[in-house]
């Protein structure tokens, strides 16, 4: 049996390829005196890729370094977050996000009985952790509350209050989770010197923060989870892995954004701390390397070519995504990472008049439907039933549109009203005035006929953009093609609930605000 590490060894081991640590004295005089209490958070947002198992690699220096590690699934964090993850799906992927991250951490021998697993839910609604978000707020500015999250919350050009609140949440956390430490990328680096100003004004200790370097995707930069070539999904097929793997940027000599190099430096070599790099027998064999930095020399010396290095790192990371295919290859599994993320919209048909390309996929995210305000309403001047409406839907000029709706709603009441307008149809001449778009409507079945606009929630502002929950992330087509009738197909599934919510397939027309609904129309239809 091994002796168990010292404070100098633990420290070692805590600290290795990390990019900084702030508290060092703090950190060495907690090892000296017990185990160290650590947590990293993650927001259940993307499907984790690949570029998680770097700190799943740190996670596994910290236990054998002795450390009390909790893991928190930042649920909260991921709606607070521009609404990454709509409430709807906020479960699901929560879930998706246990199973996947454990599923990760046996793959590379983490014993799990060792770690604490958290939902950001479990604690951060009760009365004591809101109570603090209030008292933080009180003493927080919005430019440093902004300042925090800069390089972690999505930014936009109309930032939510939401994202504000974000680092200040994080701070909190530190204190409810009790630990003395947070684990995250240099990328938090804003929000940990913003938990180390505010805590103690709360009366609450400052932590020690540690931070792993930003790993390079496949593209040289950024590992994302929307940017599909940059990263490896946790579940691709291994004939994926080697299309992606032989995409990557992995210029000959060139060490500097190399994001092959980078997962061998800070995943690979931690782990079995070796690397070998697979060859036939005719350019050297098989070579064993035992230290990082004499495998990038001989890269840089270009001793060590990027298709060997590519082949070689497909094999190993294949042997850690083995195990995590099989345990996602149940049906329970398969149906909550197919709930937990919907497809959004595929590639489109190969380019138009190529006779075998595959028909175009009929989706929501088609639809480009914004949140409009009315601006002015007038009858037609050649039709009696026809309003014509100046709808500002954040472009630089008002867009007309008209409306059958004059046997139905009065205009004082679409005056300066908040509704729904489809803005991809082609402008269509209506008794000599073109309009521009159709104001989404809820009918009723029967006799007589009713008609309702649709509302968006309450707060949202003209342009904000409206979508049917799991197709959030889909790009709407420029210009919906009349002889397709993308439109028409996709409108033959809308209804209103029995909550006069309005749907498609029993999926909720949503903006980030929440959902779309009408007055009274239960069980309606939409045109």
């Amino acid at each position: 049996m091994e002796p168990a590490p010292g404070p100098q060894e633990k420290y070692q081991l805590i600290t290795r390829n990390l990019q900084e640590v702030l508290g060092e004295d703090k950190l060495m005089a907690i090892l000296k005196e017990r185990e160290l209490k650590i947590y990293w958070g993650t927001a259940t947002t993307g499907k984790p890729h690949v570029a998680y198992f770097v700190p799943m690699s740190k996670i596994a220096d910290f236990l054998k370094a002795g450390c009390e590690v909790t893991i928190l699934f930042a649920d909260l964090h991921a709606y607070l977050d521009n609404m990454k993850a709509p409430w709807e799906l906020l479960e699901l992927r929560t879930r998706y996000y246990e199973h996947v991250i454990k599923a990760m951490l046996e793959s590379i021998g983490v014993p799990l009985e060792k770690l604490r697993f958290v939902r950001g839910t479990d604690y951060q609604l009760s009365k004591e952790y809101t109570l603090d978000v209030y008292r933080l707020s009180s003493v927080v500015t919005q430019h440093d509350a902004k300042k925090a999250g800069a390089e972690v919350v999505k930014q936009v050009e109309h930032p939510l209050l939401s994202g504000l609140l974000y680092p200040g949440l994080q701070a909190l956390d530190e204190e409810y989770l009790k630990v003395d430490a947070q684990f995250g990328g240099v990328d938090q680096r804003k929000i940990f010197t913003f938990a180390e100003k505010y805590l103690p004004s709360l009366g609450y200790a400052k932590r020690v923060h540690l931070m792993n370097p930003m790993v390079p995707g496949l593209t040289g930069s950024k590992m994302s989870s929307s940017e599909e070539d940059s990263k490896i999904d946790l579940l691709d097929r291994k004939e994926d892995v080697k299309k992606k793997l032989k995409k990557a940027f992995c210029e000959p000599g060139n060490v500097e954004n190399n994001g092959v190099l980078s997962f061998i430096k800070h995943v690979l070599f931690p782990l079995k701390s070796e690397f070998v790099v697979l060859r036939e027998e005719k350019w050297g064999g098989n070579k064993t390397y035992t230290a990082y930095e004499a495998l990038e020399k001989d890269f840089a010396e270009q001793v060590v070519h990027p298709g060997d290095l590519k082949n070689s790192v497909e094999v190993a990371l294949n042997k850690l995504l083995d195990p995590i295919r099989e345990k996602f290859n149940c049906p329970e599994l398969k149906k909550l990472s197919s709930a937990a993320y919907p497809t959004p919209s595929k590639a489109k048909a190969a380019e138009k008049g190529t006779k075998n390309s595959e028909p175009e996929e009929v989706i929501p995210s088609r639809l480009d439907i914004r949140v409009g305000k009315v601006i002015s309403v007038e009858k037609h001047p050649d039709a009696d039933s026809l309003y014509v409406e100046k709808i500002d839907v954040g472009e630089a000029e008002p867009r007309t549109v008209v409306s059958g709706l004059v046997h139905f709603v009065p205009k004082e009441q679409l005056q300066d009203r908040l509704v729904v307008l489809l803005c991809n149809l082609k402008p269509q001449k209506m008794r000599g005035v073109e309009s521009q778009g159709m104001v989404l409507c809820a009918s009723s079945v029967g006799e007589p006929r009713q008609v309702e606009p649709l509302d968006p929630p309450a707060g949202c502002c003209a342009g904000e953009r409206v979508y049917v929950e799991g197709y959030e992330g889909g790009e709407p087509d420029e210009e919906l093609k009349p002889k397709k009738k993308v439109f028409e197909k996709l409108q033959a599934d809308f209804r209103v609930s029995e909550d006069c919510i309005a749907q498609w397939k029993q999926r909720n027309f949503l903006t980030k605000l929440g959902t779309v609904s009408c007055k009274s129309l239960k069980g309606g239809s939409i045109s």
